[in-house]
């Protein structure tokens, strides 16, 4: 991977990675603070450790991917987290169905298989 900042290009799913851990930063620090439930604070906290792993490795990833596959497993581990994160705290916040969780989750599963098949492609 060549780290040289003038080579690279932009990249939306390593800022998205990036939005995406801070964000799973705060959302552990109110889990911990500022829920009394226990049931909710489980899924905030599991909210927060999917987040901020796979914002990680959007972050670390996104940049030096260019090929197509890859991209396409990145966006499916964007898009997992969203829905199986998302699914939680709106279910621990305002009391929603989790229903999306599952999903996200199965995105998240492909979308790394996807990775790992890109990887070995190269």
């Amino acid at each position: 991977m060549n780290y040289d900042r003038r080579q690279r290009k932009p990249s939306f799913l390593a800022l998205c990675g990036g939005l995406l851990a801070a964000a799973a930063v705060g959302l552990s620090a109110y889990a911990s603070h500022g829920v009394g439930d226990g049931q909710a604070q489980s899924n905030l906290q599991t909210a927060a450790l999917f987040g901020f792993g796979h914002g990680l490795a959007l972050a670390a990833l996104g940049a030096g991917t260019t090929r197509r596959m890859g991209k396409a497993a990145l966006s499916l581990l964007l898009l997992g987290t969203l829905l199986f994160a998302g699914s939680l705290v709106a279910g621990a916040m305002v009391g929603t169905s989790t229903r999306l969780a599952p999903a996200g989750g199965i995105m998240l599963m492909l979308g790394w298989v996807l990775w790992a098949i890109d990887a070995i492609r190269r």
